[in-house]
């Protein structure tokens, strides 16, 4: 499956960023070689016979240009320059760097000319009346296959910040595997196993009760339920690698694998610290107001993946059959599922009513703050005093586990590097904005979801960094505390970077076969944003 999805997303973005390429050169978009009209301030006495750079001002009428790029410009703009005459060529060059100031099709247009912020031009002078206004037209740099630059420029930055996410997981690796080992040698890790037995055993049959793999399901699973995805990666590569220990056929996916990354991917966190923190940042009233919208949203979301993940243990799909098979039932089966995520939703919604009803709104984001702050001290020392009791070695226990913690986040760059480019390319290339614009608004619109929220439904299963970037400029634009600023970061906190996690976790083991975790980890994710939505709408709409 991850093999189709990878190669999916390469070539759609790449046949995107070409056919746009394709059209905008025979439309010429960005008007190469032609002359645009301008007045131009200069800070002193021009002299056209003095080899000599100019501090400028190009003043530009909005009308002009809107009608010149084909954009709607609302206003007259000044954009700082300096112009360069050389006396022997008689040619006056412009050369400027963008601000915020600066029309959104030349930061394009600089962003996409190899150099990110500036742009280059030619300026011919109509008319130089008053010594230091010059009424002119200006030719810029040419511009042309700009997806294609998009989508090289973003590859390569995200192979490098793939590589810097694998490294900056080896510390924290280091640090809980460590911990892990201990509680391992201690016999902690069975004791907490046997302390929730009937969950896992439905969860996870096919698992020993007794196994490592169910200890370090847990710690990962309770690690994410506090917000603390830092502890939480480490504990499931883990899990991965015991369970890894039980397959039978190492290249393909176990039941248990699936229904784990089910649970992970569906993103159940008490506190979305991240989103809390960004709208707390961006001067948010209220910048606690997610923790109820989100766990409700995350609830449907791994409510729903369970649910699925168990549905396709019993109903599996032969190899081979799974296109044909939506093909022929796609109307049937997205009947089935809208069903399913609505009767999700409203019991969770019930349940969800009661328990605030008893507990109190500030009590339960009290507790829960509580513990989220004291969990990561609390589980070292403990685990650590535990080891001590049970007469461990803890510090060469730790040193052993932190080892192997290197050795794991090493491996999975490979991994990494591969799905994260072929999201960075999938993304340049403009797939993104064809969904949103064209292909998903009208289907959004009909269940209430506002066309400004969909780009961030999108990429939240895409990109963790995207997301939280799409995320802050909804804020930005819209208000922190607006519908779509709760709406938008209560997205984030109720679903999970579905593809990542999928990537890291599988690839830790070098598993190939990945068969329903994908369709799983998807479905819970429509889910968690229809959770959101729902939610949100019902109290803040």
């Amino acid at each position: 499956m991850l093999n189709y999805l990878w190669m999916g997303l390469l070539l759609l973005g790449i046949g995107v960023a070409v056919t746009t390429d394709i059209i905008d050169t025979s439309n010429n978009k960005y008007k190469n070689g032609q002359e645009l009209q301008v007045e131009i301030l200069v800070n002193e006495d021009f002299n056209k016979d003095v080899n000599k750079t100019y501090d400028a001002v190009i003043k530009v009428d909005a009308s002009q240009f809107s009608e010149f790029y084909d954009v709607d410009v609302k206003k007259d703009f000044e954009q700082v320059v300096k112009i360069t005459v050389n006396k022997e060529k008689k040619k006056y060059t412009l050369f400027f760097k963008v601000n915020e100031n600066t029309p959104e099709i030349w930061v394009e247009m600089a962003g996409i000319s190899g150099k990110d912020d500036d742009l280059m031009g030619e300026v011919k002078i109509k008319s130089l009346d008053v010594p230091n206004q010059i009424s002119a037209t200006i030719i810029l740099e040419k511009v042309s296959f700009t997806k294609l630059k998009a989508v090289t420029n973003s590859a390569i930055r995200t192979a490098g910040i793939a590589v810097e996410i694998a490294i900056g997981l080896i510390g924290i690796m280091a640090l809980w595997l460590g911990v892990m080992k201990i509680a391992e040698e201690a016999g902690l890790m069975r004791i907490i196993a046997r302390s929730v037995r009937p969950i896992t055993k439905f969860l996870f049959p096919e698992v020993p009760q007794d196994h490592p793999a169910i200890g370090s399901m847990i710690m990962n699973i309770s690690a994410n339920m506090l917000g603390l995805g830092n502890a939480a990666t480490p504990f499931g590569l883990k899990a991965m690698q015991e369970l890894q220990e039980l397959n039978p056929k190492k290249d393909t996916a176990t039941n248990a694998m699936c229904t784990f990354l089910a649970i992970n991917t569906a993103g159940l966190t008490l506190i979305p610290a991240t989103a809390i923190a960004i709208r707390a940042a961006m001067g948010s009233s209220e910048p606690t107001i997610i923790i109820g919208t989100s766990i409700f949203g995350a609830l449907c979301a791994t409510t729903t993946g369970i649910l699925s993940a168990k549905l396709f243990e019993k109903f599996p799909i032969p190899k081979g059959y799974f296109t044909n098979f939506i093909k022929k039932n796609l109307i049937k089966l997205s009947i089935f599922l809208f069903s399913i995520a609505l009767i999700v939703i409203l019991a969770i919604a019930g349940v969800f009513s009661a328990l605030t009803a008893v507990l109190g709104p500030d009590i339960f984001k009290d507790v829960i703050n509580t513990i989220s702050i004291i969990a990561i001290p609390t589980i070292i020392f403990l685990f650590v005093l535990y080891g001590l009791f049970k007469k461990v070695r803890v510090y060469e226990t730790f040193v052993e586990g932190a080892k192997e913690g290197f050795n794991v986040a090493v491996k999975i760059i490979p991994y990494l590097v591969g799905m994260l480019v072929a999201i960075a390319i999938f993304r340049a290339g403009g797939v993104m904005d064809i969904l949103v614009n064209y292909v998903l608004k009208y289907p959004a619109e009909l269940i209430g979801m506002p066309p400004e929220a969909l780009p961030m439904a999108l990429i939240r299963p895409l990109s963790g960094s995207g997301s939280t970037g799409v995320m802050t400029e909804i804020m930005a634009v819209h208000g922190t505390d607006s519908f779509l600023g709760i709406l938008s970061s209560t997205f984030f906190g109720s679903t999970e970077t579905t593809f990542y996690v999928l990537a890291v976790y599988f690839g830790s083991v070098q598993v190939k076969k990945t068969r329903h975790a994908l369709p799983v980890g998807l479905l819970a994710d429509i889910a968690g944003i229809l959770g959101a939505l729902f939610i949100v709408k019902l109290l803040f709409g």
